[in-house]
C-alpha cells in the first residue's frame, strides 16, 4: 500500500434521524446520520461547535444504545466519527 493512501470501509448513505449524547448520557441532541460504515459515520447537526471530541451515536433517545465515537474531523455543521470501544 503507498503512503498517504487508505483503503475506507465501504459507506452506505443514510440520511437517517440520529441523536448524540455527550459523556454520562446527558443531553441528547438530534442530528443526521449522512451515512455510515463498520468504522464510523458522517453526521451533521445545528451547532456542531459545541462538541466534545467524544460522544455517543444512536438512532434514539436512549443513550445506552448505540456507538462510543471520537471525533475525526469537522466542516461546518457536519461531522466526521470513528467508532471506539
Amino acid at each position: 500500500m503507498k503512503a498517504g493512501t487508505r483503503k475506507r470501509d465501504p459507506r452506505k448513505s443514510l440520511r437517517r434521524p440520529g441523536w448524540i449524547t455527550l459523556d454520562g448520557g446527558f443531553a441528547a441532541r438530534p442530528c443526521v446520520v449522512q451515512d455510515i460504515s463498520s468504522s464510523g459515520a458522517m453526521i451533521t447537526l445545528d451547532d456542531p461547535s459545541a462538541l466534545a471530541g467524544r460522544l455517543r451515536l444512536a438512532f434514539s433517545r436512549d443513550a445506552r444504545t448505540g456507538h462510543s465515537c471520537e471525533v475525526v474531523w469537522r466542516r461546518g455543521k457536519s461531522l466526521g466519527l470513528k467508532f471506539v470501544r
